[in-house]
């Protein structure tokens, strides 16, 4: 089987939206994560997690860029949980978007959400 599935992705965004509603979000990276926020125009205080909702909302499977099966994280506290990374157009923040995350033990863990960023040869970074 192609893992992750259309269902399963489905799944793992509805989650995701969820653990946000009941603020059950961890940063891997607090200070990347920050700085990325500057960049996207928002407070990492105030607005994360209505910009984080705005771009689940507007996430579906179809815009899953991770790899097949999910890249398995190497951050200790985290280690060994499938990645899923998404790239999407935010109408709320005005650009192209990339998250990746994890969710463990009820918990929705960010690992990137920043501007989409290519390589000169046209890869993402």
């Amino acid at each position: 089987m192609n893992r992750p599935t259309y269902k399963e992705l489905n799944n793992k965004l509805s989650q995701a939206k969820k653990a946000v509603e009941e603020g059950h979000v961890n940063l891997i990276n607090p200070d990347v994560i920050a700085a990325d926020a500057l960049e996207l125009g928002y407070s990492i205080n105030d607005e994360f997690a209505d910009s984080l909702t705005a771009v689940l909302e507007q996430t579906s499977p179809k815009q899953y860029v991770g790899k097949r099966p999910p890249a398995l994280s190497y951050e200790n506290i985290i280690v060994a949980n499938a990645l899923y990374a998404f790239r999407t157009t935010s109408d709320s923040l005005n650009c192209q978007v990339y998250l990746k995350f994890t969710l463990f033990d009820n918990e929705l863990w960010v690992v990137s959400f920043h501007k989409n960023r290519t390589s000169k040869k046209g890869q993402r970074v």
